[in-house]
Parts: structure tokens; sequence; C-alpha cells
């Protein structure tokens, strides 16, 4: 069997915690920004948790080495 490789784009975007949680960038921040609520930007500084089912994806799939 050859050897599981991490993808490469997900090593950029996903960290797992110590207990293997999925941590990632908030989402819709990228741009549009003038037309969300200050509460909305406040809400998506710096990092989220994965939820479980989709944060087993990440893993099994795209992070078999746990990076």
């Amino acid at each position: 069997m050859p050897k599981l490789k991490t993808k490469s784009g997900a090593k950029k975007r996903f960290k797992l915690t110590a207990t293997k949680k999925v941590v990632s960038a908030q989402a819709n921040k990228r741009h549009g920004m003038i037309k969300r609520t200050q509460k909305q930007i406040r809400n998506q500084r710096g990092t989220t948790v994965l939820s479980e089912s989709d944060g087993r994806v990440i893993r099994k799939y795209f992070l078999p080495n746990g990076l």
C-alpha cells in the first residue's frame, strides 16, 4: 500500500486541536463586509471548531496523518 498523503490545501486551511477537533477560519469573511452588520463582523473574527460530522470527514480524507 502507498503512504497516505495529507492534502496540501487542507494543510493550509485546517488545524487539529489536542483532542482531534478540527479548527478552521470563520466563513463568509472574504468580501461584502459593507452589507454585514458590525455584530456579524465582530463574531466572525478568529477561528471556529467545525461540527463533529464535518470534522470527521476532514480528518478521514484530507488529514489522515493528523497534521
